[in-house]
C-alpha cells in the first residue's frame, strides 16, 4: 500500500515528497525519498554499531525503537522493534530523511569500506561453490537476480546468495524480509518452487 508524505522542512524552507509504502513485514515501513540513494548493490544495518558507518542510518538508530535499516537503489526501509508503533515513529523517520537529503549529507562516512554492498558480496559464502557445480551456482545465481530480488525489492528489503551444497540453497534475507512473518512461506513456496522447477539439482532452499 502506498501513501505520499509531503513534508515541510523549515530549516532549509523546501518541501519534499517522501512515498511511504507498507511491506508484507507489519515492523517494516518502506520510505521512497524520489531519488537515488545507493548507487550500486545494497546495504543492510542490523545493528547501532553496523550504523556508524552511516550518518543517516546512524540517525535513524537514534530514534530509539529502530532496529534495522536497510538501503535499496531508490529507498530506505525501516524495521522497528516488536511491540512498536509506527503512529509514533513514523513523524520521527520522515524528520530525519529530510534532514539528510535536503542538506545533501553524505550517505557514508569517509573510510568506512565504500558502505556498498555488492550483491552475493557482502560476506563471505556459508559454503565455497563446488567449482564442479558451477553451472548449477551461475542459473541458481540469474535467477536469483532477475526473478527473485527484484521483486523482493518491492516489498523493501533483499535476498543474498550464500551457498550450495548438496541440493540446498543457501540464502539470506534483508531488509523487510528479515524477520517478516511470511518470509518463510515465501522462501519455501515461492523462492524454492521457482528454484527447483528451473533447476532440478535443487531440492531445498535454507535462510542462513
Amino acid at each position: 500500500m502506498l501513501f505520499l508524505e509531503v513534508a515541510w522542512h523549515k530549516r532549509h524552507m523546501q518541501t519534499m515528497l517522501i512515498e511511504t509504502e507498507k511491506t508484507p513485514n507489519p515492523a517494516t515501513l518502506k520510505f521512497l525519498p524520489g531519488r537515488q540513494v545507493m548507487t550500486t548493490g545494497t546495504r543492510d544495518f542490523a545493528s547501532p554499531e553496523e550504523a556508524e558507518a552511516s550518518p543517516l542510518a546512524d540517525a535513524l538508530f537514534a530514534i530509539g525503537d529502530v532496529t534495522g535499516v536497510f538501503f535499496g537503489a531508490d529507498f530506505i526501509s525501516v524495521t522497528i522493534a516488536p511491540g512498536g508503533e509506527w503512529t509514533a515513529v513514523k513523524p520521527q523517520v520522515l524528520a530525519t530523511l529530510l534532514d539528510h537529503f535536503l542538506a545533501d549529507i553524505p550517505l557514508f562516512r569517509p573510510g568506512t569500506a565504500g558502505g556498498i554492498t555488492v550483491p552475493g558480496e557482502d560476506a563471505a559464502s556459508v559454503f565455497d561453490d563446488d567449482p564442479a557445480d558451477a553451472e548449477i551456482v551461475a542459473q541458481i545465481r540469474e535467477l536469483i537476480d532477475t526473478r527473485v530480488r527484484p521483486a523482493v525489492a518491492n516489498d523493501g528489503g533483499d535476498i543474498i546468495y550464500r551457498g550450495f551444497d548438496r541440493g540446498k540453497v543457501y540464502l539470506r534475507m534483508q531488509g523487510a524480509c528479515s524477520g517478516c512473518p511470511s518470509s518463510t512461506a515465501t522462501l519455501k513456496n515461492g523462492i524454492e518452487s521457482l528454484l527447483k522447477h528451473y533447476v532440478p539439482e535443487v531440492t531445498e532452499v535454507l535462510a542462513v
